[in-house]
Formats: C-alpha cells, structure tokens, sequence
C-alpha cells in the first residue's frame, strides 16, 4: 500500500513511497523563482487524474517551469522571472560564434556560475514523471530544459530538445566533452582569476563587469584548436531536423500529450503541440501562468508541478 493523506475537500493524496526514499538527492522545494499560486483544488486534482488514467501512451513536454522548484530561475515567469528581474538577454547564437570578445564573456560568466547550476538536484515532478515511465504510462519525455535534471532523476525514454550544458562540442571538429573536464581546463589557465557569483541565470551563468573579465582565458579544442561550445541550441539557432524527425515519430506513437511548466512561446517546442492538436490527441497544460496552448488544450491547470503531479496515481 502507498501512504495516503487528506487533502482540503476530502480528495486523497496518494505518495509513493519510492519517490520519499528515492536515491537521487531532493531538497525541499526552493520557491524563490516560482510565481505565486494557489495550491491544486480536489477538482483539479480529479481532471488531471482523469487525463493521465485515460493515457495510454502518454507524450510529456516540460520547460523550465519543471525546474524552478530545484531552485533554477526561468525567463519569462510573472515577477520572478529573468526578463522581469533584469533587463539583460541570453546570449545569441551568431554573436557566439562570429565574436572572441563574446565567447570570453560567456565562458568566464559560465566559469562563475557553473559550480552552482551544476549541483542543481532534480525535484519530486522530475521523479513523478520518472515513475510514470517506470510504469509504461510514459511514452516519451521531451525536455526544453539544459540542465540534465530529467537525466539526474533517472529517466531514460528522454530527448533534450535543446541540448544539455553538461557537454561541450568543438564547432569545428565536432569532437565532444564533459562541462566538468573543461571546467578543470578553464582552473589551468586562470589559476588566479577570481569573481563571486551573485545570481545565477536561467542557463547557469552569471552576471560579470567587462572588467572582470577582459583577462579571462578560454581555451581551444585540445584536438584541432577549434570553438568550443555548450552543446545547447542558443537563442537564434535551430533544432536539428534530425532530432524534429525523432520527436515527431515518438509524438505519432502517443496517445495524448502533457506539457508540463512551460508557456510554449519558443516555437520549437511549440510546434509539437501544433502537431499533438493536428492529430486531435488529447492535450492538458500543467504550468503557472498563461500558455500558447491556452485556447485549445483539453485541459489547463494552473499549478506547481511538483505540487500536483504527485497527487496523480498512474496505473
């Protein structure tokens, strides 16, 4: 038997116990980067209950709304978003490889903010949507997130739309390695730089005076001296038709799609629930705040995802 506690309204909570004794670390939720909300309403609860017990072959899109709860700021939430907390923009995909002076920039920032971002653990809804895939109510996971925390959670039936800044590729000789080796490089060569990270941004960098970082080193590709890159779709760059192809064919095997703590205003994502609507699947929207999905979704919740999902028995 799972435990079980009373909600407000009589409706039951069902918590695996897996999921309370899990092996991957998991702190309390971190709300500092959530928008505000009420907490899920039994009825609520029963829509979305109702939606995943008619899944068969459920199709699962989260954006960065999935993460803030491990404490991982977003761009575009209400108040506490990057773009409503600054007026600084992520770094565009031309301006990275046309620009040293840029590439210098993003690295050192990177440098900074690495060993924070990269310590992020995932959260109860990373381990819930794990669970689902254990139990085959999962089809198949799509992340718009980099921070490998689906990874880290244990999924595996998982496709990271947008890359993962865990790895680093040379754009001239496509040879691959990982962030924490390269991490070591970037400590070789500026072994007595030094710049404290204040705040941490959405993709794991940090904000730095031109200053601070005109004498900072970046090393090459130690295989044919080329850029080095995050393996990340940066803002102004595409999906590989490849990788569209891929979801494209796991999203034609499903039966219904969830999208889980995202607006969907990036068209990359997007056009997969586009697709989803074409081929008149089912599609609930579990994410704080307005979507692009809104006017057309079977079912739209506004709720924390690691306050609902786990309130969901999948069978």
């Amino acid at each position: 038997m799972f435990p079980a506690r009373k909600l407000p309204g009589g409706c039951r909570a069902i918590r695996p116990h897996h999921l309370l004794h899990s092996s991957v670390p998991r702190a309390s939720p971190n709300l500092a980067f959530v928008p505000s909300c009420l907490p899920p309403h039994p009825t609520q609860v029963e829509e979305m209950q109702r939606f995943i017990s008619n899944s068969k072959k459920l199709f699962v899109m989260t954006g960065a709304g999935i993460s803030t709860e491990s404490g991982i700021p977003d761009y575009r939430s209400e108040g506490v978003g990057l773009y409503a907390r600054s007026d600084r923009r992520p770094i565009q995909h031309t301006e990275f490889v046309r620009s040293a002076s840029a590439r210098q920039r993003y690295w050192a920032r990177n440098f900074v903010g690495w060993p924070q971002f990269s310590s992020h653990q995932p959260n109860v809804a990373h381990l819930v949507l794990r669970h689902w895939e254990e139990l085959g109510k999962l089809h198949w996971l799509v992340t718009q997130n980099v921070d490998a925390l689906h990874t880290k959670a244990g999924s595996q039936r998982v496709t990271e739309l947008h890359g993962c800044t865990h790895r680093v590729f040379c754009l001239t000789c496509g040879d691959q390695t990982s962030r924490s080796e390269l991490q070591e490089h970037f400590e070789a060569l500026n072994p007595t730089w030094t710049a404290e990270a204040l705040d941490v941004n959405p993709d794991g960098d940090v904000f730095l005076t031109d200053e601070q970082v005109r004498s900072f080193q970046v090393p090459s590709c130690r295989k044919c001296g080329g850029i080095l890159k995050p393996d990340v779709t940066f803002f102004g760059d595409t999906v590989s038709r490849e990788k569209v192809d891929f979801v494209h064919q796991r999203l034609a095997e499903s039966d219904s799609m969830l999208v889980a703590g995202s607006s969907m205003q990036v068209y990359s994502g997007y056009r997969f629930a586009l697709a989803a609507r074409e081929k008149q699947l089912p599609i609930a929207v579990l994410n704080i705040g307005p979507t692009r999905l809104d006017h057309f979704a079977s079912l739209k919740l506004n709720s924390r995802c690691g306050e609902l999902l786990p309130l969901i028995v999948a069978h």
